[in-house]
């Protein structure tokens, strides 16, 4: 009879086993963050097949599922991968094949970068990016002179780190045929005394005739940034503003899986683009999504190029400049309306906000969950709040935290109430997209929780933070940098959360972000970073 029972209880374990579904990935004993609608934390999760299968407690998990792999969390904070609601990826990554002047604290010191950078490389054209003036003792846009005697044969061209101005030698003029009696719209040549300084404002720089990367190159790029970009927990990114030849080139690394970055891309807004795009419709993979474009309503605030209601408060008679006409942005508006696709216009100035809005409004008339985007969104007039109502604003926290020491002297004190509004444009809207427009900011994701929570530099200034009443609180900075971000691409039901049926894109930190001290949050490492329940990083 006790064999019997035996032989029983065994038989009946055994088909208890056999009932356990089979899954690739069981992650046990963590915090696990979902970012679900609750915003539930539970402590375990099966993965099958690339997806999420089920999430629960350890005990719930262990007894439905069975898997030869097998983590043990002990405890520590898994999220959502974070998604880059603003960057630019594939930029970021020729930036890595250049010379890199960010964070220089003088001219000087960007002069000398240069001739380390050219005694390495021996480049024909040297090409780089990261120069702010903001920086500098001396707050003035630089001039070519020293250039000039540094590399009289060598055309030399270095980006300001917004990427709206740009500081050129006598030699790349000469080759680009640029000339003091030059005209450009939307820009602007700076002059003294009639004479070209080597300062090209946003339009101009696109006179300058730089050497186009080589398909290797190119490659390379993105793959250096994939890299880093998970090194960081960042498993899906928003490209602000690619070309058609970038585009097919990441579609077809990721079709090979040499590129498993998930990329939502905004198509540069060219008539040739936006003829091309409406035309073919949207193309949609599970790592590539191309449904919307990047349009440009003015130049930034840093190089005086965002686009003012009055002048600005620190140069006289000086309001800024759009990119293009008003009935420009309405034709562009209107093809975009009786497509499928969304438009996403970088407005910083309150007039480019206003403009926009504006134009958003008139041609988006009875047209519903079209999701159109104000990228920075940066100085808003407070009359104009109400019209984000139905237009998603797509911000970049760390922006608040690299202009505040002088963002006030170009439009200011009143002006600077409507600057870097994080929550009040979350109340208007309900939602924000945040990111950080790297390489303009830091790729690393918890510079972007701090900013937005702290509202402070990494010396902990100010004391008190920067306009604290626009600050965000922790959970709704995690929604910004995970299911909002997915939302703001059409993306809600396939990623941005930990729940069955999504992409099993997720991290595990070394602490937790949602409970430590704040100012601990941007010495926080990613342990692992997972894309589709595969191990990236």
């Amino acid at each position: 009879m006790k064999k019997l029972i035996i032989i029983s209880l065994f038989s009946l374990l055994a088909f208890s086993c056999q009932q356990k579904e089979t899954v690739d990935l069981i992650i046990k004993n963590a915090k696990v963050y979902t970012v679900n609608s609750n915003f539930d934390t539970m402590e375990s999760f099966a993965v099958k097949d690339g997806k999420f299968v089920s999430v629960g407690s350890t005990t719930e998990i262990n007894k439905k599922y069975a898997s030869t792999h097998s983590i043990d969390a002990e405890g520590k904070a898994v999220y959502p991968g974070f998604i880059d609601g603003h960057c630019h990826f594939y930029r970021f990554g020729l930036q890595l094949q250049k010379v890199d002047v960010t964070g220089t604290k003088s001219y000087d010191e960007v002069l000398q970068k240069l001739v380390d950078f050219q005694k390495e490389k021996k480049l024909p054209f040297i090409t780089g990016r990261g120069w702010d003036q903001n920086d500098w003792e001396v707050k003035k846009f630089p001039t070519k002179e020293k250039l000039d005697n540094l590399f009289p044969n060598t055309p030399v061209a270095i980006t300001r780190v917004d990427g709206h101005a740009m500081l050129v030698n006598q030699k790349a003029l000469d080759v680009s045929g640029i000339t003091a009696d030059l005209k450009v719209e939307g820009g602007e040549f700076i002059k003294e005394k009639g004479k070209l300084t080597g300062v090209l404002i946003d339009n101009a720089m696109d006179f300058v005739k730089v050497p186009s990367a080589t398909k290797k190159e190119q490659i390379q790029a993105l793959l250096d940034a994939e890299k880093i970009n998970f090194s960081y927990g960042l498993t899906t990114v928003v490209d602000a503003g690619l070309g058609q030849e970038t585009i097919e080139l990441i579609d077809s690394l990721q079709q090979t899986e040499a590129l498993k970055m998930r990329i939502y891309a905004m198509v540069s807004a060219t008539q040739q683009n936006l003829d091309y795009y409406i035309k073919k419709g949207i193309i949609k993979t599970d790592r590539l999504n191309v449904r919307s474009f990047k349009v440009y309503g003015d130049g930034a605030l840093g190089s005086r190029g965002a686009a003012m209601k009055k002048p600005y408060s620190d140069r006289e008679n000086h309001f800024g400049a759009l990119i293009f006409s008003p009935d420009r942005y309405k034709e562009i508006a209107r093809q975009i309306a009786d497509s499928e696709y969304q438009m996403n216009t970088h407005a910083i100035g309150d007039s480019a906000n206003y403009l926009m809005l504006k134009t958003y409004q008139e041609v988006l008339k009875g047209k519903t969950d079209r999701r159109w985007r104000i990228e920075h969104a940066q100085i808003v007039d407070q009359p104009d709040f109400d019209m984000f109502k139905n237009v998603i604003p797509s911000i970049q926290p760390t922006h608040a935290t690299s202009d505040m020491y002088w963002a006030e002297d170009r439009v200011g004190a009143e002006r600077i109430k409507g600057g870097y509004a994080f929550k009040q444009l979350l109340n208007v809207y309900g939602k924000v997209a945040l990111g950080t427009d790297y390489p303009v900011e830091k790729v690393n994701p918890f510079l972007t929780f701090y900013a937005a929570v702290a509202r402070k530099d990494l010396n902990d200034y100010p004391k008190n933070g920067y306009q604290m009443e626009n600050a965000l609180t922790r959970e709704e900075t995690l929604k910004g940098m995970t299911i909002w971000n997915a939302y703001a691409n059409f993306e809600e039901n396939e990623k941005g959360s930990i729940e069955a049926g999504k992409f099993a894109d997720f991290i595990m930190l070394d602490q937790d972000i949602m409970s430590i001290d704040i100012n601990k949050v941007p010495k926080t490492k990613v342990l692992e970073t997972y894309l589709n329940g595969e191990k990236v990083n």
